[in-house]
Formats: structure tokens, sequence, C-alpha cells
């Protein structure tokens, strides 16, 4: 893991290639009729076999009993402990879409919602609108001004967009802080809370986010849908370890979603173009593994279908996700896994604590596999259960990049 006292000393830069395809929101729990996950339930021959020759268990993202968001799922699973590299959703879905953020810029990750008359919400996600309609509403909103800061708003993807905040007058010249609390109270029926801030520098953020809030109400609130925005993760760029020096790596990042491009931007990963779908990411990587040793590659739909509630779309996505993996095994990677950075039950309709499925693949895994690619399964797989910040350091030993530590 990065903050390894001696993780330099052990890393060995070889010709092997790791390829890491995280599949979001992987885990399940079983259906209320059938008794079986979505893993369960989804045909999936190619991880099935898969499964049998290689190394199985589960991951913990964060701890026992603490449900991650996907920030901290990732950067558990790059080898960074999500309790001290701690960053909101803000910075990596500016950082996804090419924003520049300054030292002194706050981002916050947006999204429209619906709300009904007396301004309780109906639909956190508007309906998942589209980037078609949801492009032209972000630049109406772009043209909102604040007393005292520069703001830039920028589409991300579908229903979701970014806020930048600048100070550049006003507000006595303390700076804008980061520690302010979400909008999106995270369920329906209640009205939106404003942004707080915990400390002077936060609060000036949080009175600009809610005038921001004000304006925007103005502008939508006539729609039926789509009619007020949420925030959270507010966040400011931080100064961390770079994956690839602390992993004698040259990493590459290969994801059609912003904030995971965000993510790998974040720890120094090169970020590779690439279209709007897994099928257009597997194109990219076949025709850039060669220039990297280590690869990352995400896969969106499971946790998507797990969000909605939608147990048969979480199957489908999962099946769709197995008739690809020859795709994935066609790679080449020396060292292969595939894991997620938390679990999505279709059951709860959002992310949740449970362990989540993990797989490695290499040259030493043959014979200590599972039956089949699932939940139960990996219970007993060869791997155990372990904190998903212990993966990379199995992923460079199974690459054969850790020199012996001590005498």
């Amino acid at each position: 893991m990065i903050d390894h006292p001696f993780l330099a000393e052990l890393c060995a830069r070889t010709d092997s290639k790791i390829v890491l395809l995280v599949v979001d929101g992987l885990g399940g729990l079983p259906h209320a009729d059938t008794g079986l996950s979505e893993l369960e339930r989804a045909q999936t021959p190619n991880l099935d076999e898969l499964a049998r020759r290689s190394a199985c268990g589960l991951t913990v993202p964060v701890g026992p009993g603490i449900t991650p968001g996907s920030g901290p799922g990732h950067l558990a699973l790059f080898g960074y402990d999500p309790l001290k590299y701690v960053i909101g959703r803000g910075v990596l879905e500016a950082l996804g879409i090419g924003v520049e953020l300054g030292p002194g810029d706050v981002a916050v990750r947006c999204n429209f919602c619906t709300v009904d008359g007396d301004g309780r919400l109906t639909d956190r996600r508007a309906g998942r609108i589209p980037s078609a309609e949801a492009a032209p509403l972000v630049e109406r909103l772009a043209r909102i001004e604040l007393d005292g800061a520069e703001v830039e708003v920028k589409h991300v993807q579908d229903y979701r967009f970014v806020v930048v905040f600048r100070e550049y007058w006003g507000y006595g010249g303390q700076g804008l802080g980061q520690n302010v609390s979400d909008t999106d109270p995270q369920r329906v029926g209640v009205r939106p809370p404003e942004p707080m801030g915990a400390d002077p520098p936060s609060r000036t953020t949080a009175a600009l986010a809610s005038e921001f809030i004000h304006s925007a109400q103005d502008i939508l609130g006539g729609r039926a849908t789509a009619n007020m925005i949420l925030m959270r993760g507010f966040s400011s760029v931080p100064t961390w370890p770079r994956f690839g020096d602390s992993y004698a790596l040259d990493p590459c990042a290969v994801a059609a979603y912003p904030m995971y491009r965000g993510l790998a931007s974040l720890v120094g990963m090169r970020v590779i173009p690439t279209g709007l779908d897994f099928d257009a990411e597997l194109d990219t990587l076949e025709e850039r593994i060669a220039e990297h040793d280590f690869a990352f590659l995400h896969y969106k739909h499971a946790d998507t279908a797990g969000e909605d509630g939608d147990y048969d779309g979480k199957v489908r996505a999962l099946e769709e996700l197995d008739r690809r993996i020859p795709r994935v095994l066609a790679l080449g990677a020396d060292t292969l896994a595939i894991a997620g950075d938390h679990s999505t039950p279709s059951a709860l309709a959002a992310h949740s604590w449970h362990p989540v499925p993990a797989l490695v693949n290499s040259r030493w895994t043959g014979g200590v596999g599972s039956t089949a690619f699932s939940e139960r399964q990996f219970q007993t797989g060869s791997l155990g259960t372990q904190p998903a910040t212990s993966l990379m350091m199995q992923l460079m030993a199974h690459a054969g990049k850790l020199d012996k530590f001590g005498a």
C-alpha cells in the first residue's frame, strides 16, 4: 500500500503487465424471491471459468460496517488508505473533464433533481436526464454571477455538472474553504438542506454556494422535472504521493465516466481519452496497453442498475460484462485483477457496507480457485477477506515486482 514504510525499497521495475478491472458496484445481496444475488443469478460462464483458475476472495473498502463512496472505494484499490486520503467528488468530477484547478479553488459535484411544489425531493437524479437535455440547462446556469467570487460551471455527463468557486474580491480576502456540508440528503420526501461551512473560509464558500443554488432555483423553477440542483463533495486539490512513483510503475487509466478519470488523474496515472462505453474502453486499451505496465480499466453499468434498485438490470449488466471477458483476457496481462470499489445491492438501491468480490489471476493461481464468480463462493476463496488497500501489493507480488523484505 502507498504508506508502506519500505515500499520504495521493495518495488522493482519489470516487463510484466498488470490490468486492474474495477467493476463499479460489483457486490450484491440475495433477492427476496430467488435467494440469489445478482452475480449468482447472472449467466457468467467466462467469469466462472476464470474464477476456477484464480485466487479469489473478498475485500473491505474502508472498514467493517462502513459504506464507501466510489472515491474511497477506488482509492483503496489503488493502495491509498481512504481514511487518510480523503477527497470530495467535486475535484474528481472537475479533473475528469479537464478543468484546471488552482490551489485556492473549491469544486463541487452537482446534479439536477426534481422537487415538488413544497420543495421536497421527488427524484434525486431528475430521471437521469440525458446530456442532450442537461447541457443546455448547464449553459443557463453558467451565466449566474456571484457577489465576490468568480464561478465556473461545466457540464459533466447526463444529469451531472460541476461548479468551481474562485474568489477574486470581497469577503475580506480570507479565501475559500472546502469543509462545506452537502445539500443532497440522500433520500426523497425532504427538502434539500442549505450548505453549511465548518470554519470561516468554508462559511464563505457555503454562502456562495447558497447564492448559486437560489439563483439556479429561479432559472429552473418553472420546469416540471430537473427543476432544482443538489451539491455534494466540496473539495480542493490535495498533494498526494503519485501512484507510479510509489509502485515503480508506468500506469494508465481508461474510463468512460469523468469521475474515474479524475481519480486516476489525481493519483498521477496517465488518463487515455476514450469513448462513452466499455467497448470503446477496450478498443482504447487494446491500442495503448503496450506503452504501459499497469492499466486501470473501469466498468460502470452494474452500479447504475444497483442504485436504481433494478435487480434484473444489474443481472444483465453483469452478463454484458461477462461477454467481454475474452477481450479483457486477450489484453495479455501477466497479472489480472477483477474487483469492485463497493457493493451496490439492488435490494438496497444504494451502496452498501458488504465485502466485495475480488479475483487475482496469474501464473501462480492455478488450482486455488473457486467454483463460480460470486459473493458466496468467494467467502471461502484462497485470498480470504482482506482490506482493499492490500490488493495492489498482491498484484505487485503476482507480477514479480516486489523484492524480498529484509535479510
